[in-house]
């Protein structure tokens, strides 16, 4: 997993099993001095359990991995040094939400997350709460995260049953297209008032995406590369 690649997958197989992660164990005081200096800048990140994967393969339209539970601080170590174990990556599901006029909606993360001003659709890094019968549910995971994050619930927009999994070195977004059957600028309404009925969104500002001039450099490239392979495709 080097360069950017894009597959369509439409199944998932992935199994949650317990893995002794040997980054973690063997640089467990760097990492929790890590963990304490970045507490010190955004005191609301806590180390939680958080969900990992190893040995994806696609095939066929499916994606099978592995996944194991970790420490948020260990995560966060391993992103922040530039991904040092090449085995393990970070995939998780994202809620592509397109409007009804074609826009698609994004959201900035707030100063006190962990990807503070980053612009991005609605996801998260799995968590337990995502393990049903010891297999990662990431359609639930997605559904889960865009209702923490925008209010919004399964009966404001349908999903398409492709997956676009886009591969950048150790990340993998798994993204699913969500149409909303409202325009951009009511569901950025919409779920703005949502952000402010909240004491600490995760949401900092809302943003449309109607064509290739509104993409950012706060965007990550697998966001951008989506958004561009959906644009040239219309």
């Amino acid at each position: 997993m080097t360069s950017l690649i894009i597959h369509r997958v439409t199944t998932f197989d992935f199994a949650v099993r317990p893995v002794a992660w040997s980054f973690a164990e063997e640089r467990r005081v760097e990492i929790a001095a890590h963990f304490a200096e970045q507490q010190r800048e955004r005191p609301k990140i806590w180390n939680g359990r958080v969900l990992l994967g190893r040995d994806a393969a696609f095939a066929d339209g499916h994606l099978s991995a592995t996944y194991f539970e970790t420490d948020f601080a260990s995560f966060l170590a391993w992103r922040d040094w530039g991904f040092p174990d090449k085995a393990v990556f970070n995939g998780f599901g994202m809620g592509a939400l397109r409007a009804s006029d074609g826009a698609f909606v994004m959201g900035e993360m707030a100063q006190h997350t962990a990807n503070a001003g980053r612009i991005y659709f609605p996801s998260g890094t799995p968590d337990l709460d995502d393990v049903v019968e010891g297999t990662l549910d990431i359609a639930g995971s997605v559904v889960r995260e865009l209702g923490e994050e925008t209010g919004l619930t399964t009966a404001d927009y349908w999903a398409e049953p492709e997956w676009h999994c886009v591969v950048t070195g150790p990340t993998i977004a798994m993204i699913q297209v969500l149409n909303l059957n409202v325009p951009g600028e009511a569901a950025r309404a919409r779920i703005e008032a949502n952000l402010a009925r909240e004491a600490e969104p995760e949401l900092s500002a809302i943003h449309l995406v109607r064509g290739m001039s509104d993409l950012t450099p706060t965007m990550p490239p697998f966001v951008t590369a989506f958004v561009a392979q959906q644009f040239a495709s219309r």
